[in-house]
Order: C-alpha cells, then sequence, then structure tokens
C-alpha cells in the first residue's frame, strides 16, 4: 500500500474544506486535502446562493458570481418584490467558485488528491483518528496525519465512521434544472411558497447570468414524502407562477442535493478532529444555504488544527477555540432561524398570504437581515421601531431571546 504522511489531512474539497486546507497550510503546516470525485465540484449539489459582503471577504472574484437587488417572493395567489438600489446577494457558479477555492488551497502549500474515496479511518488505541485509507483508482493509498478535519459534507464520513454521529434525521433535499430560458430577469430572483409549489419548504429561481437560470424545489425530511424532482418536474412541466414569465427552457444539467435541517446539534471537535460545514450542521435553515458558513469556519478550523499541530497539542480541550468560536458567531441565530422554519413549514396557504404581507413591509436590508438570519439584538430592536404592529408578531416575537 502506497503510505503518505502530513500533519493534516482535510477530507472533502467543497468550501470547508479547501478553505481548512487554505488556513492550515498558510500557517507552515503540510496538507493533504482529498476529493473524492475527479475535479473540484464535478457534481453540483447546491444553488450556490450567498451574500456579496461575505464574497468580497473571501476574496472571491466577481467572476464567480451574479448580483442580486430584487428579491421576489410569492405564494399561488400573492406576490411581492423587495428591491434595493445596489445588490446585496448573489448566485455563484459554483463551480468556478470551488475550484477558485480548491486553487487558493494549492498555492497555499495544500497538496490535492483527486478521485481520492475515504473508505477508512486510522484510529489509534484510544480510537483518535491518526489519518485514512483512500482508494484512488484501483489501488489503496494510507494517509498518515497528525489531525483530520471533516469537511465531507453531509454524509459526514469521518465522524460517522467513527461512531462519533448518526446520520442527521432531519434534513432538506433539492432538485433544481440550471437551464436556459428565453426571458430571465438576471438581478431578480424568486422564492415560491405554499403547498403547490413544496408542502414543506419552498421552490426557486436564482439567475445565474443574462440568459441563465437555475429553477429548484427544495423538501423538508421527514416533513413530507414530496419527491422534490417529481415536483420540479411538475412545476415546469405546468409553468407554474414566476416560471410560465421564463418563457421557452432548455435544461442544461440537474442537480441534487442534500444539506443538514437538524439545528446544531453535533460536537464539532474531538482529539484529533475538527467538523466544519455540513458535516457540522453548519447552515442557516431559512433557506438551507452554508457556502458562507464553509468558508468562514473552515479558516476558522484550519488556523485552530495549525495552531495544534504546531504545539504538539491536538487534544480536543486545544481545539475547542474554534468550537466557541462558531457558536459565538451563529448559534443563537441559526437556533432562532429553527424556530421560523418550523412556524412556516405547518403554514397552509391562506396563512403564507399573511406572512406575504408582513415581508412586503420590511425594507430590502431589514429583509436581508432575516433571510441570512441576522437575528442579531439591534435588528430586532430595530424591526420593531420600524414596524411596531410587526413586533408582537410571533415571527418575531420567537427570535426576541436572541
Amino acid at each position: 500500500m502506497k503510505e503518505y504522511s502530513f500533519d493534516l489531512v482535510v477530507v472533502g474539497a467543497g468550501p470547508a474544506g479547501s478553505s481548512a486546507a487554505f488556513a492550515a497550510s498558510i500557517e507552515g503546516v503540510s496538507v493533504a486535502l482529498l476529493e473524492k470525485e475527479k475535479l473540484i465540484a464535478e457534481t453540483v449539489r447546491t444553488s450556490g446562493v450567498t451574500w456579496i459582503t461575505d464574497a468580497k471577504e473571501f476574496g472571491i472574484p466577481e467572476s464567480c458570481y451574479n448580483p442580486i437587488s430584487n428579491y421576489s417572493f410569492c405564494s399561488p395567489t400573492k406576490s411581492v418584490t423587495i428591491s434595493h438600489n445596489e445588490p446585496k446577494a448573489a448566485v455563484l457558479d459554483v463551480r468556478k467558485t470551488y475550484r477558485h477555492l480548491a486553487e487558493q488551497a494549492q498555492n497555499s502549500g495544500a497538496k490535492l488528491f483527486l478521485n481520492t474515496n475515504v473508505t477508512e479511518i486510522i484510529t489509534d488505541y484510544d480510537n483518535k483518528p491518526i489519518g485514512v485509507i483512500a482508494k484512488i483508482s484501483e489501488s489503496q493509498v494510507k494517509f498518515n496525519a497528525k489531525m483530520v478535519i471533516d469537511c465531507s459534507g453531509f454524509q459526514s464520513v469521518v465522524v460517522k465512521s467513527l461512531g462519533l454521529a448518526e446520520q442527521w434525521s432531519r434534513f432538506g433535499a433539492g432538485a433544481e434544472y440550471e437551464v436556459k430560458a428565453e426571458n430571465v430577469q438576471s438581478d431578480t430572483w424568486w422564492l415560491m411558497v405554499g403547498h403547490e409549489y413544496s408542502p414543506a419548504g419552498y421552490a426557486w429561481i436564482f439567475p445565474v447570468s443574462k440568459d441563465t437560470v437555475r429553477i429548484g424545489v427544495g423538501v423538508g425530511k421527514p416533513d413530507s414524502d414530496v419527491d422534490p424532482t417529481e415536483r420540479l418536474d411538475k412545476l415546469i412541466e405546468e409553468k407554474k407562477g414566476p416560471i410560465k414569465d421564463l418563457g421557452n427552457i432548455t435544461k442544461i444539467e440537474f442537480h441534487y442535493g442534500l444539506i443538514p435541517n437538524d439545528g446544531l446539534s453535533r460536537k464539532t471537535v474531538y482529539d484529533n478532529l475538527i467538523l466544519v460545514g455540513d458535516s457540522a450542521g453548519q447552515a442557516n435553515p431559512l433557506v438551507l444555504e452554508g457556502i458562507r458558513y464553509a468558508i468562514r469556519f473552515g479558516r476558522v478550523a484550519g488556523k485552530t488544527a495549525a495552531d495544534a499541530i504546531k504545539s504538539e497539542n491536538t487534544t480536543q480541550k486545544s481545539l475547542e477555540p474554534y468550537e466557541k468560536n462558531w457558536k459565538k458567531a451563529i448559534e443563537s441565530k441559526i437556533n432562532s432561524a429553527s424556530k421560523i422554519q418550523n412556524r412556516w413549514i405547518g403554514l397552509t396557504d391562506e396563512e403564507w398570504e399573511k406572512e406575504l404581507e408582513i415581508i412586503s413591509e420590511l425594507s430590502a436590508d431589514e429583509f436581508l437581515d432575516f433571510i441570512r438570519a441576522d437575528f442579531s439584538v439591534s435588528s430586532i430592536i430595530r424591526l420593531a421601531t420600524h414596524h411596531p404592529k410587526l413586533a408582537v408578531r410571533q415571527l418575531f416575537n420567537i427570535v426576541k431571546g436572541t
């Protein structure tokens, strides 16, 4: 068996893994970044919605995303559009973005191994991970390491193999087509709510360019047994809601993905091990987006791991600054967003009409704070001040405690 030795092995070269590998490498530790697919982002599993402030903070080139300045919601009988004079949201070119992040990691010194499928976790006598065995083509390869970072996404390959976590019990299943369309409003996204779109989730239209959009359906599991692919095909065939305004549609590519929706229920540090991104459940429940969290906390994880390796102390205690960092940043916000999502899942179409009336009264900045799950004390006070009649609504009452 071929054998390598690195300070750190990162499993998964998505945004979390590439960011962790980048941050660790620039600290001077040797890093192996393992990706099971033959190319970075060979398979796309996400719509790639994020926010321009985050994209700029992370140094993602403008060529990697399409800016959005109009935010439209619709139910079966009502629609609302909130606009801003400058774009605040973005739809990523997922492949280009992920490859940019992986290249950044390589340029910092990380060694990228493609077509490398982890099959076994190597442990010491105390069940602490000290490397992995992976299949590359038809060969087995051993990667020895002082630490492992699990960025393997929804499947959580490392932490599940070690018996430290179960499969997610609540999650979102999303199906989408990337299509060429006759009439594209490239600066406008659509979120479509109500039972005809999704009985436990929402449908969407996210523009990628002037002639390309992603049309998708997300369904919460186990809240609904509806197949998101079947529902998506039906919506496109019947040209429901704003889909009809796209004119002629030509399908280019199909995407399917799963994203955890169990809240921040997992422990994310163990001896010699850190979890980041979907492996850690770091996702915003309102629109089930987590790329910005994956990049941000991937970088924190990489720096924390490098510091631990250089100090020759990779115990759980030495890695706890990572968990404290991300929990301080998002735990209360995600918990509040989960409560609102639980409320949304139970709404009837008639109740969605009232919800859209609330949304229509928000400014673009207020709406974006809300949809981003930015439930800070200041944002709640601002809502109560600007919209006194909304302050007593359950929608905002449930997040006041943040």
